[in-house]
């Protein structure tokens, strides 16, 4: 237990993974950026604008062409979602 006034400390590596299996965050984005983000993925159209679900830590989960699925897919796996703008 913390005295009056103090906080706790985390490590850098405790807020990285704060959340993790349990948020996710869903943000739009453009296919020109995914290329960095989702390592592996096939050839992509450039200029497509997509919806991605990221772990807490910023790990990609899934990606999709409509909001509605990257949510359902979150809802699937027991995560609560927060949208990035």
């Amino acid at each position: 237990m913390t005295r009056t006034g103090e906080r706790p400390i985390m490590t850098s590596g405790e807020l990285a993974n704060l959340g993790e299996g349990s948020v996710a965050y869903l943000r739009k984005v453009s296919s020109d950026e995914l290329r960095g983000r989702f390592p592996g993925l096939a050839e992509i159209a450039p200029g497509l604008e997509l919806w991605a679900l990221f772990g807490a830590s910023g790990q990609p989960i899934l990606l999709s062409d409509a909001r509605d699925r990257a949510l359902a897919g979150a809802l699937e796996n027991d995560l609560i979602t927060v949208a990035l703008h």
